[in-house]
């Protein structure tokens, strides 16, 4: 498939259609956009060849490109204080079993302190508790398609607590096996310049009055509503494996 990767980037390869190719690439800056609130009141689809986002955006046949894949936040760390059983349970058997859960050490089990605070209270040298790595990054790409005329902005980060704990040896160890489950979260922005063809998002779970939503063609991002947003989310985990260009354009620009 002729995806391409475009990392943190302004521009991407030569198009065959300069005009619509211009037409995103002057609207890939990001805005604070709009919600798409053209609702109809049930899932009938009155034009047969409406484009059905979630279908869309994880339809492997459409050469969607990669653009803009950046970072936001990023904490890796392992000064972060973690609740002393997470210390404790890190501890080889062989020293549990000489430094038992006496009932002061209990008392303690959830108090937030360092590696060195929980080896001083357990009455251990530090060098016996493993810190573990704090990984938490957040970024965003756009995924978009010059035939579409179709821009689709995503958010995506390790974990969904406030940071995930890694046991290895170096930082960079620590990144790669934080992402072995990277997720996608959060708001969804579209852009949508093309007026010839309809775009709809479809959640069955809503009330009937609102399940189907137009997104109406504008030249501006448009942010659709948080139920909708996950339906889009939900499609892309289910076919995160089969589209490989996500987790490419993200894992380089975390190297």
């Amino acid at each position: 498939m002729p995806t391409q990767s475009s990392d943190n980037h302004d521009t991407y390869s030569e198009p065959h259609n300069t005009a619509t190719a211009s037409v995103l690439d002057n609207a890939m800056a990001d805005s604070h956009g709009q919600e798409a609130s053209t609702i109809a009141n049930s899932t009938q689809i009155t034009d047969p060849n409406a484009i059905i986002l979630a279908e869309a955006v994880t339809d492997k046949t459409i050469s969607w490109q990669i653009h803009n894949c950046k970072i936001s936040k990023k904490t890796v760390t392992q000064d972060l204080p973690l609740p002393f059983l997470y210390h404790y349970d890190s501890l080889e058997d062989s020293i549990k079993q000489t430094h038992p859960l006496i009932p002061v050490l209990l008392a303690k089990f959830n108090t937030p302190m360092t590696a060195a605070e929980a080896a001083k209270l357990i009455g251990i040298d530090e060098a016996l508790i493993s810190s573990p790595w704090h990984v938490k990054v957040i970024g965003s790409l756009v995924v978009f398609s010059e035939v579409l005329q179709l821009a689709v902005r995503l958010h995506w980060t390790n974990t969904g607590k406030d940071t995930q704990q890694i046991y290895t040896q170096n930082e960079a160890d620590a990144i790669i096996t934080a992402f072995k489950e990277w997720q996608f979260f959060g708001r969804i922005d579209v852009l949508y310049k093309n007026d010839k063809q309809t775009l709809v998002s479809i959640d069955e779970q809503a009330e009937s009055n609102k399940q189907l939503l137009t997104i109406d063609a504008s030249a501006d991002y448009q942010f659709l509503p948080a139920t909708h947003a996950l339906v889009v989310i939900a499609k892309l985990e289910t076919d995160k494996t089969e589209l490989p260009w996500f987790e490419t354009a993200i894992l380089e620009r975390l190297a």
